[in-house]
């Protein structure tokens, strides 16, 4: 078994822990695991992006151009941004919530994140879209988002891992006053 998987995001929402949290469970789950991280200049609305490998056939860690199997995204627009590394029949589980990007706040770019999720609905066959702003009024935290989007990963089939190792690997990870709110939003579905 082998994945190649992309996690997107801006600066601030977690997409470096949640990283993280899928490299100790793939090594909790003796699963080999190759990754690399670009942060942007700007540590809070700064580009963040994270190359995961995970299975034997793992000799780099950067990821090829049409060879992702997930796209995790924390932000519509970096997701879109990403969409070229997703292979054929890849499937892509992001955020509708919107971060505008430093670019589009310090410059004159335009930024329209609904414009964004159209974009990914008509080009991304295996799309899931979590509810970002009720899944923070559900859990009464939007800290939990990268937690909240591993969990619908997971859920998806795509992400090659074993609940039980990324529940481990919260357990390992998360302070314990953080623990019980992180196992909610793994769980949390969106489902009534």
């Amino acid at each position: 078994m082998s994945k190649n998987i992309i996690l997107c995001g801006v600066g601030g929402q977690g997409t470096i822990l949640a990283s993280r949290l899928i490299a100790t469970a793939a090594m909790d789950g003796n699963i080999p695991i190759k990754t690399a991280e670009t942060i942007g200049m700007a540590q809070r609305g700064g580009s963040v992006f994270s190359h995961l490998r995970l299975g034997e056939d793992a000799h780099s860690p950067l990821i090829g151009k049409g060879e992702v199997d997930l796209i995790i995204g924390f932000e519509p627009g970096e997701t879109a941004r990403q969409l070229p590394f997703l292979k054929k029949g890849g499937a892509v589980v992001v955020s509708s919530r919107p971060v505008m990007p430093v670019s589009a706040m310090i410059g004159d770019a335009e930024y329209d994140a609904g414009q964004m999720l159209d974009y990914l609905k008509e080009n991304v066959e295996r799309l899931t879209v979590v509810d970002a702003d009720r899944a923070a009024e559900e859990l009464g935290s939007a800290k939990t988002l990268n937690v909240v989007l591993l969990g619908a990963a997971l859920r998806s089939g795509e992400l090659g891992l074993a609940k039980e190792d990324l529940v481990s690997a919260i357990r390992e990870t998360v302070p314990e006053k953080f623990l019980d709110l992180n196992l909610k939003s793994l769980a949390w579905s969106g489902r009534a």
